[in-house]
């Protein structure tokens, strides 16, 4: 269950990366300068197409979305699961307390 755990978690920092990169990057002055060394007239030109750069900037805002989910699932996955391990407690307890009378 801990390598699931973990595994999720990387996944939400993968998607959370990746969405603020592709969220700004296209905005960049670094972005320009990348794109206008593409030897390609029509690549360069799709690159610099502002049309385009919103796609890219929406699929980054679609990583953090998801990303954003994912981490509320965990939580409350987490919240749930501390929740019920205190009732199991309680009921312990109460048990014991019932046995020593």
């Amino acid at each position: 269950m801990r390598l699931f755990s973990l595994l999720r978690v990387s996944f939400i920092l993968y998607c959370i990366e990746a969405g603020i990169f592709l969220l700004f990057a296209p905005w960049s002055p670094v972005w320009d300068q990348t794109m206008v060394r593409i030897p390609l007239e029509g690549l360069r030109t799709l690159a610099l197409n502002p049309l385009f750069r919103g796609a890219v900037s929406g699929f980054g805002l679609v990583h953090l979305v998801w990303g954003a989910h994912d981490l509320d699932a965990l939580l409350s996955r987490r919240r749930l699961r501390a929740r019920t391990d205190a009732a199991d407690a309680a009921e312990i307890e109460s048990r014991r307390a019932a046995g020593d009378q």
